[in-house]
């Protein structure tokens, strides 16, 4: 099963590929406070046209590309 991620596009300064943001909310095991963890994942646009601010589905598939290992499924509302 391949991981599917939500997140907000925030480059797209590269043809065919998008930085796309993914936040991750958990609480601390000990101190319970809320803490926010955020990673970037380079993805595929599959042709889409996104612009920085889009939220969007992502989705791991095979490496196209030395750091590339995400598509883009779809533009989230």
């Amino acid at each position: 099963m391949a991981k599917v991620l939500t997140g907000q596009v925030v480059s797209t300064k590269m043809t065919k590929t998008v930085v796309v943001k993914v936040v991750q909310k958990f609480s601390h095991p000990k101190y319970k406070k809320v803490i926010f963890k955020s990673k970037r994942y380079k993805a595929d646009t599959n042709g889409l046209e996104l612009n920085e601010g889009d939220n969007v589905l992502i989705q791991e598939t095979r490496p196209i590309s030395k750091d590339k290992h995400f598509k883009v499924i779809r533009k989230v509302e």
